[in-house]
């Protein structure tokens, strides 16, 4: 019974160790395209900077990232184990982590919010544990959603398509990162918004976006957003995330 509570517990620790070392590129990417398409798109007064969610914000990096463009920022996560590293990191600024070499060898790593340049602006980061398929009633008028590699990782998705438009201000931005990689680990397959076949048609999750945006959002665009996670000293995962940028209507 002990084994199995310590293996678990070096399950959950391996999990935070690779999010916390595997976030930093595709946020990089993610963000900094973002902030070119908030230039472009928010030449006028259309978009506001105030309040932003991070919805499916796993270890809270891109929660910090964010707070450098908003006012306020909400960091939202399924696993209590990702929201209380983004806790750590904001009360003690920094955290030591390891991360797999190879087999069970791990290696000690460290990171701080002032390496980063976030110690200035975490005052304006909040995290909260949260089901993005049944969020809380307060978690209301946002300036932007911010969604990354979340929807082919919920349990059902048309939930969350038709709850979060109420949740974001007009002329509010939604932004959905996702690989689509649909797995019935996670998602039942009846529930999956693409990635099948229906009546000898593909059935494509942006297809199905468009769908059901239709009345209350406009696609401004979508752009690939190529990131690396790092698992082993020498395995390394390449995955191309779509982004899609939706504005409310």
């Amino acid at each position: 019974m002990k084994k199995r509570k310590f293996r678990s517990m070096q399950q959950n620790l391996h999990t935070v160790s690779r999010s916390i070392n595997s976030q930093a590129a595709q946020i990089r990417n993610s963000l900094s395209e973002i902030e070119k398409s908030l230039n472009k798109i928010a030449s006028n007064e259309d978009i506001k900077n105030k309040k932003a969610l991070d919805l499916g914000c796993s270890v809270g990096r891109s929660t910090f990232e964010l707070a450098k463009i908003f006012d306020e920022v909400t960091g939202i996560d399924f696993s209590a184990n990702f929201i209380n590293v983004g806790v750590k990191l904001k009360i003690y600024d920094s955290l030591i982590y390891k991360v797999r070499k190879e087999g069970e060898i791990f290696e000690e790593k460290s990171i701080s919010l002032k390496s980063l340049g976030l110690e200035q602006i975490k005052e304006k980061v909040t995290f909260m544990q949260g089901d993005a398929c049944n969020l809380k009633d307060i978690y209301t008028d946002f300036d932007l959603i911010f969604c990354s590699n979340l929807i082919d990782r919920l349990y059902y998705p048309q939930k969350f398509l038709d709850d979060i438009p109420s949740r974001i201000n007009k002329n509010g931005l939604l932004v959905l990162l996702s690989p689509y990689t649909w797995m019935e680990d996670y998602t039942p397959k009846e529930n999956w918004l693409g990635g099948y076949i229906k009546d000898k048609k593909e059935i494509k999750t942006l297809d199905t976006l468009k769908e059901n945006f239709l009345s209350s959002f406009e696609l401004l665009e979508t752009i690939d957003v190529p990131f690396v996670i790092k698992e082993t000293s020498r395995k390394y995962q390449h995955i191309i995330s779509q982004m899609s940028i939706w504005k409310k209507k």
